[in-house]
Parts: structure tokens; C-alpha cells; sequence
């Protein structure tokens, strides 16, 4: 008899295979008196610095740039200069060198944001750090991913950039997480990677190792207990069933349409767009164009802000890529779980409700006119057609100022985000300010719901399947046609297949997706006409809770 358990769907698609979980890091050691500090502090810092450049070189290593810039951050973490010195007075404090480690990111983790700096940005990844410093310490490997003999699903208790990056889709057919969210590194990677993926899964831990598990990404559906089944695909829709048989190592994924444009089967057009983050992501990859560049991954890394030129160059590269095509560049989205070095000086109680995206610009204008400056000059000399948006925009002021300023500069096309509620529910006017918004749901439903998206506990209300969330983006959606501008989604809830139809049915008129999503949300488009999205629309629209929203969804079919 099959166990049914349910999460959170945060990587879209089925797969069945055994279970087999991530081992546990190794645990300390029972604690002794210290002999030499200074040889302590030693073995602590070169532990520190091996664990520095091994997730550095998986970082080169990564062959997207998503990965890349997540496990930069983390190798960041590692060098931070307030973690050595509080190593260092732990262990002259007493502490040997791994329970120096261990004493000191747990401050820094039980302080979250309010210890500031690169420290405070993911708990997930200063426990991952702290893991890998402290069996560095003591001279142990730190437990790789499983290595059964042949592919698997993955248990975890969540899993940390470095163990992420490493997920190659022809061993792990599916992650099942107990903890986590849908926008949590583990989320990100794996829809990267096309792994279907549920977390915050209750009972995901006492899955024994080869028991045989499907695992359903889109709703969260966890089936525990099957014997082998054989997992098949949908060559018109692209989902996968499963049925009593010989289980298959691995399923290939069908070919999808030859044509790169998003429409329902009607003809009714919805361009899919890419989200991405430097030019070297749209290699090889027929997109219609981008409706998210992230232009955080030029800054990370720079002590001092980029200069003009090598902006400039970073965005030609781009819109060299995109001949008439559009390319949607997002200003700086910093602060919050996005530090930077050059904006550490400012240290806020509540980062996520202080100075981050647009609103840096209150305190250093100089970024942001440097950066519209050089999208203005890299566009003069392409054929893209390029528009630039702003993130974290409040009010209609804001959103007018931001549009004076980029045309003022050269930059004629301009919109803002919808991230938070305040800007839904003035979508209209928003709509007289700006020439299109883009719905940025990962933010919106964090604001919406004040719900820290990084918390493994609240990714109930994280779904974007909340109805709640669902009216809002209607809201702008309906402001749109009203004004007869433009409203997409750039949000991960875009990449749902199921989800898009719902958009396209509300009236959105682009969605931007990972461009490994872009074939699944594609083939769901081009098997509905326009008039059934607009009543799975309706049915989603009346449900009153995700569960009911997502069979709602499906049964407009």
C-alpha cells in the first residue's frame, strides 16, 4: 500500500526511482582544553581556506551563470574578514578550532540579518559552511551526494549551494526536501536543471534508503512505497505518469514544438521570455527574447561599484546576443538577501523593509544614473529592442521619477516591478507613469503574506497558488488591458506549466521563466486555446485556498 505524503512543488515535472538520502555532516567532537591557540587559529584558517577554494572552483567550474554567482556568494562568505577574527578570539576564548567554528556561525546564524554584512544573508548556507569549516578542522571529507549504482531520488534535509550545483539530472531524477521554499537555492538550482523537486516535506526524513518514491514536483504530491513502476511522458503535454512495470533508470523528455514562440493552440500569443543574468547564459538557447536581465552578477564581486565601460560592455554583450528581439534590464536589486560590499556602511534593523532595490538610489543616485547611462549606450549601438525597469517600486512617485531619470538619459522604454502590494493595488496609475510593470511574484508574495522567503516553515503561504497572491497579480493584469500597456511575470511561478495557463487566461501578456523552463510552459500553452485559460482563470479565481486553485487549474481542461 502507497504512503501519500505532500510538500511544496518548487521545480515543475514527475519522476519515480528509489530514495536515497544525503548522509549527515560529521559531528564534533567532545570539547578539550586548549593547548596552542595560535596552532588552533591555524588549523582553523586553513580549513576556512581550503573550504574557500574548493566552492570557488565548483563556482568556475558551473556551466550556468545562476550557479556560478550562488556559489560565489557562499565563497564570499568563507573570506569574510568578521568571521576569521571572531574564529580567532573564540579559540584564545578556550575553544578548539572546530568548536570555534561551530560557536561563531552559530551567532552569526542566530542573528540572521541583524549581524549585517555577507554573514547575514542565508542561514542555509551558514549552517552548509559551518559543516564544511568544521570537518575540515577535524581532517574528514565532507558526505557527498549519494552514489547508489544508478539514478535516484535525493532526500535531504535541504540542500546547500555546493551540493546543489552538483545535481546532474541523469543520476538524480527528483530532490525531496524537508525543509526549504520555493525560492530557496535548493528550488532555484533544481528548476535550472529541469529536476522536478518538492521541499518543506513532512516525513521526507524517514523515507529508508531504496524505497521506491514518485515525486511531483508541480503539485507537491509525494508517493511513497510504489514497486517499480516505469515512468512515461506525454509527448503533447510533457508530464509524466506512472504505471505498474519495470522501472526505468532514466526518461527522456519528449521533443517539444520546433518553433520558439509561446502561443495557445488557437494562435493567441504569449512571447516566453528568458530570465538571466549575463550573456553567457543565452548560449545556444533559442529564446524570444529576455524579460528579466539580472544585472546583479557585474556587481557582486567589486569592493568599488563597476565602472561606465565595463558596464557598457557587459550589456552589449547582451543585446548583441537579442537582435530584434526585446531585452527587459532590471536596475540594480540590491540590499536585503542581496548585500554588496560597497553599500555594508549602512546597517538596518530590518533589511528586507529598509534600503534595497530602487530605494539604494536615496542614498547613492550615483549607481543608478551610471547604470542607465551605460544601458543607454550599449543600446544606441544595437538592434534590441531594450527597456529598463526598476525593482522594489512603492509608489506612483517613485515609478515617475524612475521613468524621468531613464529618459532623461537616453532610455525612452521604461517600466517597474510589482513587488509589493502597494504597487498591485495602484497598478492603474502605476500604468500612467511607466510603459509596462512586471510582476515579480517571488517578492510579492513574501510582502504580501510577511513571510521571510528563505523560511523553510512558512512555504505554505510561499505557494504561489495562494489565492491571495492569485488577486493581485489579476489586479494587474486587468489595469493592463484597461490601459492598454503591457503586464508580464517574471517571477519562478511563471516557469509552472499549469500556472502560465492561468496567466495567459487573466489577461498577462509575457511571462519570463529560466530558459530551461521555457519548452514545458510552451507545450502547455499550445495544448489550450485562449478561451480555456480565461476559464481555468475564472475557476482558479474562485477557489479559496492552493489546493483547491491548483485542481482548479487543471480541471479547465
Amino acid at each position: 500500500m502507497a504512503d501519500l505524503l505532500r510538500g511544496l512543488g518548487a521545480s515543475p515535472g514527475t519522476a519515480t526511482g528509489p530514495a536515497y538520502r544525503l548522509a549527515d555532516p560529521p559531528r564534533l567532537p567532545p570539547a578539550r582544553p586548549v593547548t596552542d591557540p595560535d596552532a588552533e587559529v591555524e588549523r582553523a584558517f586553513a580549513a576556512i581556506d581550503a573550504v574557500s577554494h574548493d566552492i570557488g572552483a565548483r563556482a568556475d567550474a558551473a556551466t550556468d551563470p545562476t550557479t556560478s554567482e550562488i556559489l560565489r556568494v557562499q565563497a564570499a562568505l568563507a573570506a569574510d574578514r568578521t568571521l576569521r577574527d571572531g574564529i580567532a578570539m573564540a579559540v584564545r576564548a578556550g575553544h578548539e578550532a572546530p568548536h570555534a567554528v561551530a560557536t561563531v556561525l552559530a551567532e552569526h546564524r542566530s542573528a540572521l540579518l541583524a549581524a549585517g554584512g555577507l554573514l547575514a544573508a542565508r542561514a542555509v548556507d551558514l549552517d552548509d559552511l559551518r559543516d564544511r569549516v568544521v570537518a575540515g578542522c577535524l581532517g574528514l571529507p565532507m558526505p557527498s551526494l549519494p552514489r547508489p549504482g544508478r539514478p535516484f531520488v535525493l532526500l535531504a534535509v535541504d540542500l546547500a549551494p555546493a551540493d546543489a550545483a552538483m545535481l546532474d539530472p541523469a543520476q538524480v531524477l527528483a530532490v525531496l526536501t524537508s525543509a526549504g521554499s520555493y525560492v530557496s537555492h535548493t528550488a532555484i538550482l533544481a528548476r535550472a536543471r529541469g529536476v522536478p523537486t518538492v521541499v518543506a516535506c513532512s516525513g521526507a526524513l524517514d523515507i529508508t534508503d531504496g524505497t521506491m518514491v514518485t515525486v511531483d514536483g508541480t503539485t507537491g504530491r509525494v508517493t511513497v512505497g510504489l514497486g517499480g513502476p516505469v515512468a512515461m511522458v506525454d509527448g503533447a503535454t510533457g508530464r509524466v505518469t506512472v504505471g505498474p512495470g519495470r522501472p526505468v533508470p532514466r526518461v527522456e523528455s519528449p521533443a517539444l514544438p520546433t518553433g520558439i514562440r509561446g502561443a495557445t493552440r488557437d494562435g493567441h500569443p504569449v512571447p516566453l521570455l528568458a530570465n538571466i543574468g549575463s550573456a553567457a547564459e543565452l548560449d545556444g538557447v533559442p529564446v524570444e527574447g529576455v524579460g528579466l536581465f539580472r544585472t546583479e552578477l557585474l556587481f557582486q564581486h567589486h569592493i568599488d561599484p563597476p565602472g561606465l565601460a565595463e558596464q557598457v560592455a557587459a550589456y552589449r554583450a547582451v543585446f548583441e546576443a537579442m537582435p530584434d528581439r526585446q531585452v527587459v534590464v532590471r536596475t540594480l536589486d540590491a540590499g536585503s538577501d542581496k548585500p554588496l560590499p560597497f553599500l555594508r556602511d549602512y546597517q538596518e534593523p530590518n533589511p528586507a523593509l529598509g534600503i534595497r532595490g530602487l530605494r539604494v538610489a536615496r542614498r547613492r543616485e550615483d549607481i543608478l544614473r551610471t547604470q542607465i547611462s551605460a544601458i543607454a549606450e550599449a543600446a544606441r549601438s544595437s538592434a534590441a529592442k531594450v527597456a529598463v525597469m526598476a525593482p522594489m517600486v512603492t509608489t506612483v512617485g517613485e515609478a515617475a521619477q524612475f521613468a524621468a531619470l531613464c529618459r532623461d538619459l537616453g532610455l525612452p522604454r521604461v517600466g517597474a516591478m510589482v513587488e509589493v502590494p502597494a504597487a498591485a493595488v495602484r497598478a492603474r496609475e502605476f500604468l500612467q507613469a511607466v510603459d509596462f510593470l512586471s510582476v515579480g511574484t517571488n517578492d510579492l508574495s513574501q510582502y504580501t503574506f510577511a513571510a521571510d522567503r528563505r523560511s523553510g516553515e512558512l512555504a505554505d503561504l510561499l505557494d504561489p497558488w495562494q489565492p491571495a497572491l492569485i488577486s493581485l497579480v489579476a489586479l494587474c493584469a486587468a489595469a493592463g488591458q484597461v490601459m492598454g500597456r503591457p503586464v508580464g511575470v517574471c517571477g519562478e511561478a511563471a516557469a509552472d506549466p499549469d500556472f502560465a495557463v492561468v496567466l495567459a487566461g487573466m489577461g498577462v501578456t509575457s511571462l519570463s521563466m529560466a530558459p530551461a523552463a521555457i519548452p514545458r510552459v510552451r507545450a502547455a500553452l499550445a495544448a489550450r486555446t485562449i478561451d480555456e485559460c480565461r476559464a481555468a482563470a475564472q475557476a482558479v479565481l474562485a477557489a479559496g485556498d492552493p489546493a483547491a486553485a491548483r485542481e482548479a487549474a487543471r480541471g479547465g481542461s
